[in-house]
């Protein structure tokens, strides 16, 4: 615990403190190119960079530009007389601390160049991201993929450093203590042993994981994994399906990092694990995504996927787009896919909300509407996928197979005929259950 506390304490690879933060939030619209970004707009695009700064608190947002690009590659991103215009803006503003560029990340070299430029901090999307993950994490688990996730940023950070500094040639400034080292050598060295340090103990803590779900599996307890873009409705969903009063959903961008699982019950009175899972968010480099891949492993290990949708955001498909992008890298197996169940969620929130996707259920998770139609949906994929099967079966009181059957068993119903003391339970029972209950109701 205290290495892990050690590892997570060390300054953030956003490199900006706890404190008050005033931004300035700019947005590169590609005009044209094979950069031009689809199925969005700049102003929605900015809309949710907004959304993510204030989600952290003692951020704020002091203006917001959006500038025409046609070379984003360039050091600077901007032409030079946009970068002009911009800069002078920059500067004139009072009491900035930092710009937020909405791009997916800045290599040294432009990160450099815009600070010496605007003379404030530069942010790009993943350091802002990740500083949000920072200031959520609460568990060992997630402290350690974050802490992961900001290593190419702080080799970023290391190698701006080592670029501002090239002039500085020979002397012990270069080399230390007269081993042959350079400081970027010696920094990267001691960063590829924290790197080190984090993997064994992520897979110490995947292994534990994987424990877990193994004895899940030796339970029978089917596994739903709720998945879909962050701030969509997922930990709303499964607090209005499970009733689980210990869960505090909140109107905010990656409220959940920590993957939980709660029980409910279905129709049939068949218990199911719900898995909350981390939020999607578009233009985010595969290295953050695959530093939660123990975390998201248990997506590929359920027996049913749950898609989210906000369908009150006018960015929807794009984030359905989103999503199916991150599941197909992360290689989730076609059995899944094709069984996933889409929800069309907030539909409270949509003026006339008309249902046009057949496949698709709407619900309102925060006013319960639509959430018995789609625990019906789960229930018939779940029998699916598990390969239960739904029995009646006759049962002598006084023997204890009912006892065994509510052990062994989600029953659904009991009837008793009171003439002669006979009873028939109605139950949903595994394969491997129902092998057993051949013997014990057959007098074997």
């Amino acid at each position: 615990d205290s290495e892990v506390e050690e590892l997570f304490q060390q300054r953030g690879a956003a490199g900006v403190g706890q404190g008050q933060q005033r931004l300035v939030i700019v947005h590169p619209d590609v005009k044209w190119g094979s950069r031009k970004q689809h199925l969005t707009t700049a102003e929605l695009m900015l809309a949710e960079a907004v959304g993510l700064v204030n989600t952290l608190d003692n951020w704020t947002v002091v203006d917001t530009v959006v500038l025409s690009t046609k070379t984003p590659e360039k050091k600077r991103i901007f032409g030079k007389g946009n970068f002009q215009s911009l800069t002078e803006k920059i500067r004139q503003t009072a009491g900035i601390t930092a710009v937020f560029v909405n791009v997916e990340h800045l290599s040294p070299l432009s990160e450099r160049e815009l600070e010496e430029a605007w003379g404030v901090k530069v942010l790009d999307r993943y350091s802002v991201v990740l500083h949000i993950f920072r200031c959520n994490a609460r568990t060992k688990e997630a402290k350690l993929q974050i802490s992961l996730a900001e290593i190419p940023l702080l080799r970023r950070s290391r190698l701006k450093n080592e670029i501002a500094n090239l002039d500085q040639q020979g002397g012990r400034s270069k080399y230390i203590g007269g081993s042959g080292e350079t400081l970027l050598e010696v920094q990267q060295r001691l960063l590829k042993e924290r790197e080190m340090k984090i993997r064994t103990a992520l897979e110490k803590l995947r292994r534990k994981r994987h424990l877990l779900r193994a004895q899940r599996k030796q339970q029978e307890f089917p596994m739903v994994s709720v998945l879909g873009y962050t701030n969509s409705g997922k930990t709303t969903l499964i607090k209005s399906l499970t009733g689980d009063s210990g869960l505090q959903p909140k109107n905010q961008l990656f409220a959940t990092l920590d993957v939980t699982v709660h029980a409910g019950q279905l129709p049939n009175h068949m218990t199911v694990l719900y898995v909350d899972t981390i939020g999607f968010l578009s233009q985010l480099p595969h290295r953050l995504i695959d530093s939660f891949s123990a975390t998201l492993e248990d997506i590929k290990h359920s027996d049913l996927l749950l898609h989210v949708r906000d369908v009150s955001h006018p960015e929807t498909l794009n984030q359905k787009a989103n999503v199916l992008n991150v599941l197909k890298n992360l290689q989730i197996p076609d059995r899944l896919i094709g069984s996933m169940i889409e929800v069309h969620n907030k539909i409270d929130l949509v003026d006339s909300y008309q249902f046009t996707d057949p496949r698709a259920l709407p619900v309102s998770a925060l006013g319960g509407r639509g959430l018995d139609r789609l625990k019906e949906a789960v229930e018939a994929e779940i029998v699916a996928a598990t390969g239960k099967h739904t029995l009646a079966l006759p049962v002598d009181l006084s023997s204890p197979q009912l006892s065994w059957l509510y052990k062994e068993a989600a029953v659904q119903d009991l009837e008793v005929n009171a003439d002669d003391g006979s009873a028939v339970v109605k139950v949903v029972i595994s394969a491997a259950a129902y092998g057993r209950y051949k013997k014990l109701f057959s007098g074997g």
